[in-house]
């Protein structure tokens, strides 16, 4: 796969030519994700879901949208704010505006970003792909999950354990309510077991 950039020069250049403006918007991207605090919420994740989404690119009907929608729907992340993803939108919808991109384009960039928040079912089957997308690291390898989760307890370093560990049981526990984790035939059927296999053995970690 190209590198990250590249994906996005490429993807930039189909709405501006102005190639200032591109470079302007990367850098904006990049210090975004690489600001201090960041242990999961980073390029990485980025990179991880652009390589998912182009695997699954025959699947989805507006490419370009999602790409967007991935570059930029943790461009706003603080763990002790619950308005993050509105405010990434916020940073989408200007973007893509100075970019030229279509209306309709931006109109559904926005509203996946802002289906991230809750993760909630959606009729919308590129949405859809963005959310599973976007929880795929939940079925991957239990070493791979064990990396997530210290990472993201990173991320959460302000919190004492005990009030974390209350906090994440939730979300965990949330995960496992679920009659389904992931919305798509093609990641319920890849994703769905090792999921709740590592979910479940978080849990009872974080019980102890």
């Amino acid at each position: 796969m190209k590198n990250i950039r590249q994906i996005w020069h490429d993807l930039a250049i189909a709405y501006s030519q102005d190639q200032v403006l591109i470079d302007k918007l990367w850098q904006e991207i990049e210090n975004a994700y690489l600001s201090s605090g960041r242990h999961y919420h980073n390029l990485n994740h980025i990179e991880y879901m652009v390589g998912l989404a182009t695997a699954h690119k025959s699947q989805i009907a507006d490419f370009d949208a999602l790409l967007f929608s991935i570059f930029y729907h943790d461009f706003a992340y603080n763990a002790l704010r619950n308005d993050n993803e509105e405010k990434s939108a916020v940073a989408a919808n200007d973007a893509l505006r100075m970019l030229g991109v279509p209306e309709e384009k931006i109109e559904r960039c926005v509203k996946q970003i802002l289906a991230t928040k809750e993760h909630t079912a959606t009729q919308d089957s590129d949405t859809q792909y963005l959310l599973d997308i976007d929880l795929a690291i939940l079925g991957e390898s239990s070493e791979i999950y064990q990396t997530y989760t210290r990472a993201v307890r990173k991320e959460y370093a302000v919190y004492p354990n005990f009030v974390y560990r209350k906090g994440r049981r939730k979300v965990v526990q949330h995960f496992l309510d679920r009659k389904r984790i992931f919305k798509t035939d093609a990641f319920h059927s890849k994703y769905e077991l090792q999921a709740k296999a590592n979910l479940t053995h978080e849990l009872m970690e974080l019980s102890n």
